[in-house]
Protein backbone atom coordinates (compact mmCIF):
# COMPACT_ATOMS: atom_id res chain seq x y z
CA UNK A 1 0.00 0.00 0.00
CA UNK A 2 1.69 3.30 -1.52
CA UNK A 3 0.66 6.78 1.41
CA UNK A 4 0.46 9.54 -0.72
CA UNK A 5 2.60 12.83 0.34
CA UNK A 6 -0.60 14.94 0.43
CA UNK A 7 -2.33 12.43 3.14
CA UNK A 8 0.97 12.97 5.70
CA UNK A 9 1.84 16.06 7.01
CA UNK A 10 5.19 18.09 5.83
CA UNK A 11 6.90 17.36 8.96
CA UNK A 12 6.48 13.40 8.57
CA UNK A 13 7.41 14.04 5.11
CA UNK A 14 10.58 15.59 5.78
CA UNK A 15 11.27 13.09 8.66
CA UNK A 16 11.15 10.07 5.91
CA UNK A 17 13.39 12.15 3.47
CA UNK A 18 16.31 12.52 5.40
CA UNK A 19 15.59 9.12 7.08
CA UNK A 20 16.36 7.99 3.52
CA UNK A 21 19.04 9.75 2.55
CA UNK A 22 20.99 9.38 6.09
CA UNK A 23 20.53 5.67 5.17
CA UNK A 24 22.12 6.19 1.16
CA UNK A 25 24.54 7.98 2.69
CA UNK A 26 25.74 5.21 5.32
CA UNK A 27 26.47 5.47 8.63
CA UNK A 28 22.51 4.64 9.60
CA UNK A 29 19.78 7.23 10.59
CA UNK A 30 20.61 7.55 14.31
CA UNK A 31 18.47 9.89 16.38
CA UNK A 32 21.30 12.41 16.35
CA UNK A 33 21.74 12.92 12.82
CA UNK A 34 18.11 13.20 11.82
CA UNK A 35 18.37 15.67 14.58
CA UNK A 36 21.35 17.65 13.14
CA UNK A 37 19.95 16.69 9.77
CA UNK A 38 16.53 19.04 10.61
CA UNK A 39 18.00 21.10 13.16
CA UNK A 40 15.73 20.20 15.92
CA UNK A 41 16.30 18.73 19.37
CA UNK A 42 17.49 14.88 19.77
CA UNK A 43 14.07 14.78 22.35
CA UNK A 44 11.86 15.69 19.64
CA UNK A 45 13.09 13.13 17.04
CA UNK A 46 12.45 10.42 19.12
CA UNK A 47 9.19 11.39 19.58
CA UNK A 48 8.33 11.34 15.98
CA UNK A 49 9.94 8.39 15.26
CA UNK A 50 8.01 6.97 18.18
CA UNK A 51 4.95 7.88 16.01
CA UNK A 52 5.98 6.63 12.49
CA UNK A 53 6.37 3.43 14.32
CA UNK A 54 2.94 3.05 15.43
CA UNK A 55 0.84 4.36 13.03
CA UNK A 56 -1.16 2.19 10.86
CA UNK A 57 0.71 1.14 8.72
CA UNK A 58 3.98 1.79 10.50
CA UNK A 59 6.66 3.97 8.46
CA UNK A 60 9.39 2.92 10.07
CA UNK A 61 11.22 0.28 12.35
CA UNK A 62 12.23 2.31 15.27
CA UNK A 63 14.27 0.76 18.35
CA UNK A 64 16.09 3.10 20.97
CA UNK A 65 19.49 3.62 20.92
CA UNK A 66 19.63 1.58 17.58
CA UNK A 67 18.59 4.02 14.96
CA UNK A 68 15.71 3.68 12.88
CA UNK A 69 14.91 2.21 9.18
CA UNK A 70 12.23 2.75 7.16
CA UNK A 71 9.41 0.11 6.66
CA UNK A 72 8.53 -0.63 2.61
CA UNK A 73 5.65 2.00 3.22
CA UNK A 74 8.15 4.55 4.59
CA UNK A 75 10.46 3.98 1.62
CA UNK A 76 7.83 4.38 -1.16
CA UNK A 77 6.63 7.86 0.77
CA UNK A 78 10.15 8.90 1.02
CA UNK A 79 10.33 8.47 -2.39
CA UNK A 80 7.07 9.88 -3.80
CA UNK A 81 8.84 13.16 -1.94
CA UNK A 82 11.89 12.92 -3.06
CA UNK A 83 10.83 12.58 -6.79
CA UNK A 84 8.73 16.13 -6.41
CA UNK A 85 11.88 17.39 -4.80
CA UNK A 86 14.33 16.57 -7.50
CA UNK A 87 11.84 17.19 -10.61
CA UNK A 88 11.41 20.88 -8.90
CA UNK A 89 15.04 21.45 -9.10
CA UNK A 90 15.30 20.28 -12.55
CA UNK A 91 12.39 22.56 -13.66
CA UNK A 92 13.97 25.79 -11.74
CA UNK A 93 17.50 25.26 -13.23
CA UNK A 94 16.33 23.96 -17.01
CA UNK A 95 13.63 26.34 -17.28
CA UNK A 96 13.79 28.93 -14.57
CA UNK A 97 17.37 29.53 -15.09
CA UNK A 98 18.32 29.26 -11.52
CA UNK A 99 21.60 28.13 -10.48
CA UNK A 100 22.23 24.37 -8.92
CA UNK A 101 23.00 26.06 -5.66
CA UNK A 102 19.79 27.68 -5.55
CA UNK A 103 17.80 25.14 -6.42
CA UNK A 104 17.76 22.84 -2.75
CA UNK A 105 16.10 25.54 -0.81
CA UNK A 106 13.12 26.50 -3.28
CA UNK A 107 12.23 23.09 -4.19
CA UNK A 108 12.05 22.16 -0.04
CA UNK A 109 9.45 25.08 -0.19
CA UNK A 110 7.57 23.46 -3.32
CA UNK A 111 7.65 19.93 -2.83
CA UNK A 112 4.77 19.53 -0.23
CA UNK A 113 2.35 22.17 -2.30
CA UNK A 114 1.87 20.24 -5.55
CA UNK A 115 -0.70 17.61 -6.43
CA UNK A 116 0.09 14.35 -8.39
CA UNK A 117 -1.72 16.12 -11.22
CA UNK A 118 0.98 18.79 -11.10
CA UNK A 119 3.84 16.23 -10.65
CA UNK A 120 3.08 13.87 -13.31
CA UNK A 121 2.74 17.34 -15.84
CA UNK A 122 6.24 18.63 -14.44
CA UNK A 123 7.92 15.44 -15.64
CA UNK A 124 6.10 15.14 -19.01
CA UNK A 125 7.45 18.89 -19.23
CA UNK A 126 10.77 18.16 -18.47
CA UNK A 127 11.19 14.99 -20.70
CA UNK A 128 10.93 12.93 -17.88
CA UNK A 129 14.27 13.54 -16.60
CA UNK A 130 15.98 10.56 -14.97
CA UNK A 131 18.33 12.93 -12.99
CA UNK A 132 18.30 16.34 -11.21
CA UNK A 133 21.03 19.12 -11.42
CA UNK A 134 23.40 17.36 -9.01
CA UNK A 135 23.21 14.25 -11.08
CA UNK A 136 20.57 13.07 -8.04
CA UNK A 137 18.50 9.84 -9.18
CA UNK A 138 14.58 10.58 -9.77
CA UNK A 139 12.21 8.24 -9.02
CA UNK A 140 10.13 7.50 -12.07
CA UNK A 141 6.51 7.38 -11.91
CA UNK A 142 6.28 4.22 -10.21
CA UNK A 143 8.88 5.23 -7.49
CA UNK A 144 11.84 3.33 -9.21
CA UNK A 145 15.29 4.64 -9.36
CA UNK A 146 17.79 4.60 -12.53
CA UNK A 147 21.19 3.23 -11.84
CA UNK A 148 23.31 5.98 -10.32
CA UNK A 149 27.17 5.85 -10.15
CA UNK A 150 28.25 4.65 -6.06
CA UNK A 151 32.34 5.53 -6.30
CA UNK A 152 33.04 8.99 -4.30
CA UNK A 153 36.33 10.90 -5.81
CA UNK A 154 38.23 9.68 -3.10
CA UNK A 155 38.31 6.28 -3.94
CA UNK A 156 39.60 6.36 -6.74
CA UNK A 157 43.01 5.80 -8.06
CA UNK A 158 45.79 7.87 -9.46
CA UNK A 159 45.39 8.01 -12.60
CA UNK A 160 42.22 6.58 -13.49
CA UNK A 161 40.05 8.54 -16.07
CA UNK A 162 36.37 9.09 -14.50
CA UNK A 163 33.60 10.93 -15.47
CA UNK A 164 31.82 12.97 -12.72
CA UNK A 165 27.88 12.11 -12.62
CA UNK A 166 26.96 13.48 -9.14
CA UNK A 167 27.73 15.72 -6.38
CA UNK A 168 26.09 14.92 -2.72
CA UNK A 169 25.72 18.24 -1.38
CA UNK A 170 22.78 20.71 -0.98
CA UNK A 171 25.24 23.20 0.88
CA UNK A 172 25.17 26.11 -1.18
CA UNK A 173 28.90 27.44 -0.77
CA UNK A 174 30.15 23.75 -1.60
CA UNK A 175 28.41 23.92 -4.94
CA UNK A 176 29.22 27.66 -5.70
CA UNK A 177 33.15 26.93 -5.18
CA UNK A 178 32.46 23.86 -7.91
CA UNK A 179 30.99 25.86 -9.86
CA UNK A 180 33.81 27.93 -10.05
CA UNK A 181 36.44 26.02 -10.97
CA UNK A 182 33.95 24.06 -13.57
CA UNK A 183 33.52 20.99 -12.13
CA UNK A 184 29.94 19.80 -12.60
CA UNK A 185 28.26 16.52 -13.51
CA UNK A 186 29.53 15.00 -17.16
CA UNK A 187 33.33 16.19 -16.54
CA UNK A 188 35.86 13.88 -17.10
CA UNK A 189 38.80 14.28 -14.74
CA UNK A 190 41.88 12.15 -13.19
CA UNK A 191 43.30 12.33 -9.79
CA UNK A 192 47.35 13.61 -10.11
CA UNK A 193 48.25 13.39 -6.91
CA UNK A 194 47.36 12.54 -3.20
CA UNK A 195 49.00 14.49 -0.21
CA UNK A 196 47.99 11.90 3.12
CA UNK A 197 49.23 14.67 5.55
CA UNK A 198 45.65 17.18 4.81
CA UNK A 199 44.10 15.03 2.37
CA UNK A 200 44.19 16.98 -0.18
CA UNK A 201 44.01 15.62 -3.99
CA UNK A 202 45.06 17.29 -7.06
CA UNK A 203 42.38 16.92 -9.99
CA UNK A 204 43.20 17.08 -13.96
CA UNK A 205 39.83 18.63 -15.34
CA UNK A 206 40.09 16.92 -18.65
CA UNK A 207 37.86 19.03 -20.77
CA UNK A 208 39.01 22.64 -19.09
CA UNK A 209 42.46 21.48 -19.46
CA UNK A 210 43.54 22.80 -15.52
CA UNK A 211 44.32 21.04 -12.54
CA UNK A 212 42.64 21.86 -8.82
CA UNK A 213 43.34 20.35 -5.20
CA UNK A 214 40.33 19.47 -3.83
CA UNK A 215 40.07 18.51 -0.10
CA UNK A 216 38.55 15.74 1.87
CA UNK A 217 34.82 16.99 1.93
CA UNK A 218 35.15 17.25 -1.80
CA UNK A 219 36.31 14.34 -2.23
CA UNK A 220 33.43 12.62 -0.45
CA UNK A 221 30.69 14.83 -2.18
CA UNK A 222 31.77 13.94 -5.85
CA UNK A 223 30.79 10.89 -7.25
CA UNK A 224 32.27 9.58 -10.59
CA UNK A 225 31.89 6.45 -12.90
CA UNK A 226 34.48 4.84 -14.94
CA UNK A 227 35.12 5.78 -18.71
Amino acid sequence: MMIEPDLLTESIQDYLKVIYDLTQEGGGASTTRIADRLSVAPASVTNMLQKLAEREPPLVEYRKHYGVELTGEGRLAALRTIRRHRLIEQFLMQLLRYSWDEVHVEAERLEHAISPLFEERLAMLLGEPRFDPHGDPIPDADLALPESCASPLKEIAIGQLVRVCRVRSDDPALLRYLDELGLRPGLLVRVTAYQPVDQTRRVWLVDQEKEVVLGPELGKAVMVEPV
